[in-house]
């Protein structure tokens, strides 16, 4: 879903000096998420459109979202400080940011490196459908991207898949063998708040149909020694996803919201010749997490 800002709320965000962000470890303190509240819902329009913003995210039918941003970005510049604190604030309507990782602030850059693995996501090639830390016992509940530059040459579109609708058009064998404890990926190290390594892990990961994260990557099924049985399943997986999917590319100021345990996502390969692009005009995306409150069942 799209979510235009109105002009009257984006003329009052233009003129809003939110105060710089506090953590509690590494989670958005509390003190500031209510700062934050308190200053955006005394903008008008604001109230409106972080309701349907959460709508969009956990309604029926729902599961992303993309803010249109743009003006604001335009007016404030993506580098300004002012326009990352309004972007954050957005977010916390949604549920609470956090970093997992240590060593990186609370937004991630995901630039274009031309000799990294072309399938990363700061890679140059296809970035086939994923959820983020996959192999977490608490993955983020929800994953966003906020695009400050896309390709230059064209290439890069998101994609995105129902991963419930997904599952629901697999024969009843192939769903009980994802269900089953058959699959790992990567390596688990120096991470906070994401629980402890999953390893094996089904990647129907829900009590009930349509419910829970479905836990895939599909960098599984080439860098990870899976059964036969649970790899062709995953495979039928995969022809799934691809049907289903949508795709577009994010403009700059776009806010990609998306709740992990619906959609799962990916990148269509870069525009070929990156390496004539200045590293300063490369695509960036810039990545945040969020975690939903434990008594918060809207992300389910």
């Amino acid at each position: 879903m799209l979510i235009d800002i109105p002009s009257e709320l984006e003329a009052a965000l233009t003129n809003l000096p939110l105060p710089m962000w506090e953590l509690d470890g590494s989670f958005l303190a509390e003190s500031t998420m209510e700062r934050y509240r308190t200053e955006l819902t005394a903008t008008p329009r604001f109230a409106e459109t972080a309701t349907t913003l959460r709508h969009a995210l956990t309604g029926e039918g729902g599961g992303y979202a993309v803010l249109r941003l743009g003006n604001l970005a335009e007016a404030l510049g993506t580098d300004d400080g002012r326009f990352l604190r309004l972007a954050t604030g957005f977010a916390a309507e949604v549920a609470v940011p956090f970093s997992p990782f240590p060593r990186w602030p609370l937004w991630k850059d995901i630039g274009v490196k031309v000799d990294k693995d072309p399938g990363k996501s700061s890679g140059i090639g296809y970035n086939a459908f994923h959820m983020d830390l996959v192999n977490a016992t608490l993955p983020p509940d929800y994953t966003t991207l906020l695009c400050v530059r896309p390709d230059p040459l064209g290439g890069g579109p998101s994609i995105l898949s129902d991963a419930h609708a997904a599952v629901a058009r697999l024969s009843e064998s192939s769903r009980a063998l994802l269900a089953e404890s058959g699959y790992h990926y990567g390596t688990f190290f120096d991470l906070h708040g994401v629980g402890e390594e999953y390893k094996p892990f089904p990647i129907l990961d829900g009590s009930n149909p349509g419910e829970g994260f479905v836990r895939f990557t599909a960098k599984m099924l080439e860098r990870s020694q899976l059964g036969q049985a649970h790899a062709n399943a995953a495979k039928e997986l995969v022809e799934e996803l691809v049907r289903g999917q949508v795709s577009f590319m994010l403009q700059p100021g776009d806010f990609l919201i998306m709740n992990q345990r619906r959609f799962l996502h990916g990148r269509e390969a870069l525009h070929s010749g990156q390496e004539t692009v200045p590293v300063a005009d490369r695509r960036l995306l810039l990545q945040l997490f969020l975690r939903a409150p434990a008594n918060d069942s809207s992300a389910a």
